[in-house]
Parts: C-alpha cells; sequence; structure tokens
C-alpha cells in the first residue's frame, strides 16, 4: 500500500491542472454579463413597461395597495427582468426613505401549489423559522401577521405593503385558491390595506390565453392591469446584443456581422431575447477555445456553430416552458410522428411526418386518460394548436389540394426524438403511469 501510495506521489503533476486555465487568456470581461440570467440596468426597449409597473406600484410610497399587474408574453420579452428591476429599484428606494414596503419573488415552476407558494413567501420574511409541516392557514396567518407590521407577539410598527412576484403563475396547480386567499388577506387587514399594510400581486404568464382559463373572480382580482410584452425584432436584438457584448467581451473581439446574424436567427425563430443572448454565449466560448489572442473572434463562423449546439437547449427551454396541457398535445404529435406512416396523396405521392388534426386530438385525449390528466375541449385543442404554431414548435397548413376531405395537417418543428424524449424526462416521469 505504502509503495501505491509513492508512485502516485512520484507521478502527480508538478503543475496543478488548474493552472493553465486560470492563467489562459480569453476574449471575455466578465462572461456574466452575456448569460440569460444577468440584467442589465438599463432594459433597452422596454421603458414603457418599466413606467407603466412603476406608476402603478408607486402607491405603495403612499401607504396604499396597489392594484395586481399580470404581465404575459413569449419566452424571452423581457417580462421578468423589467419586474426584477422595477421591484429592485422600489425596495432601495423605500430602503433609503425608510417606507414599510417588502418584495418577495417566487419561481412557481418550483413552487406549484398554493401551500408550496406560501411557504415560500413567509420563509423570506421570517427566515429564521421553519414552517414545513405547519398548515396553510397557520402560514397564511403569518403572512397577515408580517403585513400588519409584526414580527413578535407585539406590533413593530405601521402596516407593511407587500408585492408578491409570481413567476409563471399558471404552473401553480390551484391558482384560483392561492390567489384568493392573498387578495382576501387585504380584506382582513385593517382599513382595507391602508396603513395597516396591505398584499399584492405581480403575476408573470408566457401563455397568452392563460388567463381566459381563470375563474371569473380570479381573473377580475388578478388582472386588474394587464400588458402584453411583443417579441423583440431583429434590430432590436441587433441593440441588446451590441450592449451585452459590450460589458461581456473585450474590445475588437467580437464583429458586428456575428451580432446581427445571431439577432436575426433569434428574430426569425422567437423574438426571444434570451435566445438571441445564448447564441452569442456560445459562439463567444467557441471562439475562445482558439489558441491565441489574435485568432480568438467571434464571427458569423462561431455564430452557426453555436446555432447547431443550442438548438437542442433553445428546444428545451420552449418545451419546459409550456403549459402541461400543451405539453401532452405535443407529446402527442411527437409520438404520432415517430408511428405513423407516410400521407399518400391522391397523386401518388407520399409525405412523412405529416398529421391529421382529428388523430392528433383522438392521441391527446388517450394520453391525457392514461396519465389521469383533464381533457381539453377541441375548441381549446384548436387554440394551443395555434399557440404551439406561434411558438414555432410545429408548422400547420389547410389539406388542400392531393388529399380527400378538409382537415389542418400539422408537422413537427423538430425532430420528434428530441421533444418526446425531454417531455418525458422532465414532464411524463412524474406522472403516475
Amino acid at each position: 500500500m505504502q509503495e501505491t501510495l509513492q508512485q502516485a506521489v512520484i507521478s502527480r503533476p508538478a503543475e496543478n491542472i488548474f493552472e493553465k486555465e486560470f492563467s489562459r487568456e480569453t476574449i471575455f470581461l466578465d462572461r456574466n454579463m452575456i448569460t440569460p440570467h444577468f440584467t442589465p440596468s438599463k432594459l433597452l426597449f422596454r421603458d414603457k413597461y418599466i413606467g407603466e409597473i412603476s406608476a402603478i406600484l408607486s402607491k405603495t410610497l403612499h401607504g396604499k395597495k396597489p392594484d395586481n399587474i399580470f404581465c404575459y408574453g413569449k419566452t424571452g420579452t423581457g417580462k421578468t427582468s423589467v419586474t426584477r428591476l422595477v421591484m429592485q429599484q422600489l425596495l432601495e428606494f423605500a430602503s433609503a426613505k425608510n417606507i414599510p414596503i417588502e418584495g418577495n419573488y417566487v419561481n412557481c415552476r418550483n413552487h406549484n401549489s398554493k401551500y408550496r407558494t406560501l411557504i415560500k413567501i413567509v420563509k423570506d420574511f421570517y427566515p429564521e423559522e421553519d414552517f414545513m409541516g405547519y398548515s396553510a392557514a397557520f402560514i397564511y396567518e403569518k403572512l397577515l401577521e408580517y403585513a400588519r407590521g409584526k414580527t413578535g407577539k407585539k406590533a413593530d410598527g405601521p402596516g407593511r405593503q407587500l408585492v408578491v412576484v409570481l413567476d409563471e403563475i399558471d404552473k401553480v396547480k390551484d391558482l384560483d385558491e392561492l390567489v384568493y386567499s392573498l387578495t382576501r388577506g387585504n380584506d382582513e387587514l385593517d382599513n382595507g390595506g391602508g396603513r395597516s399594510g396591505g398584499i399584492s400581486i405581480i403575476g408573470i404568464s408566457n401563455n397568452l390565453l392563460f388567463k381566459d382559463r381563470l375563474d371569473p373572480r380570479t381573473k377580475s382580482s388578478l388582472c386588474e392591469h394587464e400588458m402584453v410584452f411583443p417579441p423583440y425584432n431583429a434590430q432590436e436584438l441587433n441593440d441588446i446584443l451590441k450592449q451585452r457584448a459590450q460589458l461581456a467581451f473585450k474590445p475588437g473581439t467580437v464583429e458586428e456581422s456575428a451580432i446581427a446574424l445571431a439577432a436575426a436567427i433569434a428574430a426569425q425563430e422567437s423574438g426571444d431575447a434570451r435566445t438571441a443572448v445564448m447564441l452569442l454565449l456560445k459562439a463567444g466560448e467557441i471562439a475562445d477555445r482558439k489558441g491565441g489572442m489574435n485568432g480568438r473572434m467571434v464571427t458569423d463562423r462561431e455564430v452557426m456553430k453555436a446555432k447547431v449546439q443550442v438548438e437542442e437547449e433553445l428546444v428545451y427551454s420552449m418545451v419546459s416552458t409550456l403549459p402541461e396541457q400543451q405539453q401532452l398535445v405535443l407529446y402527442s404529435i411527437a409520438c404520432l410522428s415517430l408511428t405513423k406512416k407516410p400521407v399518400q396523396k391522391i397523386t401518388g405521392e407520399s409525405e412523412e411526418g405529416v398529421l391529421f388534426s382529428g388523430e392528433v386530438y383522438d392521441e391527446y385525449c388517450r394520453i391525457a386518460k392514461k396519465h389521469k390528466e383533464t381533457v381539453v375541449s377541441s375548441r381549446w385543442y384548436r387554440e394551443y394548436i395555434s399557440e404551439l404554431e406561434m411558438y414555432g414548435l410545429i408548422y400547420t397548413t389547410a389539406s388542400g389540394k392531393g388529399i380527400k376531405g378538409q382537415t389542418t395537417l400539422i408537422k413537427l418543428g423538430f425532430e420528434p426524438e428530441k421533444i418526446k424524449g425531454i417531455i418525458e424526462r422532465e414532464i411524463m416521469a412524474e406522472k403516475p403511469q
């Protein structure tokens, strides 16, 4: 044993294996500035929404509860970034002026029930306490106590205005109950949520039609102010990437044509700023691995290589953020695409991967029932198909000449094996068989 250890010591490299990587030159000034999670202090092309949310939340500065806000739009349109920026500045200003305002951010993908969401909120307000195992009613009362200004047995001061941000709010299974509880809390606070505190909600969703499925009472209380965030166009994405490139890369290491290409690809696919940023980040990493600083440049070639490498990651990002029912419809399309024989036209020609809308709906009904999910009506199914096409995940067309009858033809926009695998790994594994 001792002889083996001695041999290991002798064979150990003289230099730490990370020394070379640590001392290596890089084209990055700060790689974090070109990640999708970084929020710049200046958000381009979103001044309108920053101003609208700020105006609504300014009521908290005077001890009043602001109206609830609902922001929706496609992935990567700036909903979360705008909300985070406004909340950060509100809390900084309130702290400097000693105004009792508190904010709380909940990612509802991770906290997808009323109980989990309430625990997340009160845990942030009472970090020293453990609420696991307590009833929802007890946790709810703790939240109201905090809004009233209490942190112990006695009131510490005036009531607090609590602004709760619920990101990916459509992921909450019992959302109607959650929203009802949070909004009803204002009736239980003295003076209707005035100086005795108040609770307001900012809901964020990628699903453009999500609010139509809410209970009418929930919709009226949650959607007091609605904001639709449109996708960015190619020129806007180009300016956003220029801003990020100046922060993230050393001068002269990124060609303007590479920025324009990344912006054009993202605009064509979705208008998603996250997609554009991911393309430029991956292109930068590819260029950074080249030998010598003189050869390290982000060019069109690196962007095209990055497009191939990140496509699966982008598809995963799109699929994983879809509402559960849309995932089931997409899963049905992927399954049928793998098993169905090519469509035979009257002319004798055949086409692979083409599905009839009716057979997709039948397959969706079968899969939904198998996994004990509610089967939506054919009207909602058609809405889901429209949204999936809007996201670029599928293509649809009228049957037209060469096919008997009139129907909608559906074709998957990506390899069915990838779509099926993503949903099975992330979604179907959690469902009962």
